[in-house]
């Protein structure tokens, strides 16, 4: 079957968002299909797969048909707690024993920081390319994820603005955004491995050239600028990156397999009631190098 790609809001959003037929994803992919996914992550910057009833080593395998991965070291889960390998994100809320985690639990508290809007591992000095996230158990309602467009969002930036992002550097930590929600519960090892690391505020897509915002809840500080200041000007460029026009929203179903670039999006996942099961699993591709290596 040949892979297609069609945009799933082809009205009010042709240019974001596509939904992929035609691959099988507990099969190994052919180079062409390989190809084909790439395309269609430079054109659509979201790619939804539907009915991929997946094993963890079969994500595993396709996630690595597109590149290299990069290691689970985002959470806070001790090793002697993790329910799979480090090679998988756990975006769930269940314990290694599979039950589901109390509603003051460290973990939880400290997952929260996915419903504020961010980009994968943006406080690592090289941050994350594709996500990969597949839908094993999700509840009746609720916990959809946001997805908005940071290309869209910079072209609709006006010409003063887009001057004056263009080579200003960031630093994001994990420190910073849980600590917007109040979270403030870090070991000392915890604060020094999440000291805060730099990244430009503007990037350039290597594939397309399209320029983008890279914005996340983890940037607390623009280099050179006072911190209030800096963090105002943040806040005005991320309410201007998640208006309605720029946003996708997906309404999970089971077995989906959602992926997005990293570097063009931002995201977020959205409230669900704690007392039922939501079973993600995420594969992260690295960028390979940190965004300062890559000039706007």
């Amino acid at each position: 079957m040949t892979v297609s790609i069609k945009p799933i809001d082809p009205v009010n959003r042709a240019f974001f968002a596509g939904e992929v037929s035609g691959l099988d994803l507990r099969k190994p992919l052919t180079p062409d299909e390989v190809a084909a996914v790439h395309a269609g992550m430079d054109e659509f910057g979201v790619l939804v797969f539907h009915d991929q009833d997946i094993t963890d080593d079969q994500q595993l395998v396709f996630s690595r048909s597109l590149g290299p991965l990069e290691q689970a070291t985002g959470d806070i889960a001790a090793p002697q707690d993790r329910r799979m390998s480090m090679d998988l994100n756990d975006i769930s809320n269940l314990d290694k024993n599979n039950k589901i985690l109390a509603r003051d639990d460290r973990r939880r508290l400290f997952g929260l920081g996915n419903q504020l809007w961010h980009s994968d591992s943006s406080f690592k000095e090289v941050p994350a390319k594709y996500s990969l996230l597949s839908a094993r158990n999700i509840p009746s309602t609720g916990g959809n994820t946001e997805f908005a467009d940071m290309r869209a969002a910079y072209d609709a930036l006006d010409e003063a603005t887009k001057r004056e992002v263009h080579d200003l550097v960031c630093r994001h930590s994990q420190i910073f955004s849980r600590g917007i929600l109040g979270f403030t519960d870090f070991t000392d090892e915890e604060r020094a491995k999440w000291a805060p690391v730099r990244q430009r505020l503007v990037r350039r897509q290597p594939t397309t050239g399209r320029l983008s915002l890279y914005l996340a809840s983890h940037a607390g500080e623009i280099e050179g600028w006072p911190v209030p200041e800096a963090r105002a000007f943040l806040r005005d460029l991320n309410e201007h990156a998640t208006q309605r026009q720029f946003v996708y929203a997906h309404v999970w179903r089971l077995h989906d397999l959602v992926m997005w670039d990293n570097r063009v999006t931002m995201h977020r996942a959205r409230r669900y009631d704690h007392t039922v099961v939501r079973d993600m699993r995420r594969t992260t591709l690295t960028n390979e190098v940190s965004s300062l290596e890559q000039a706007p």
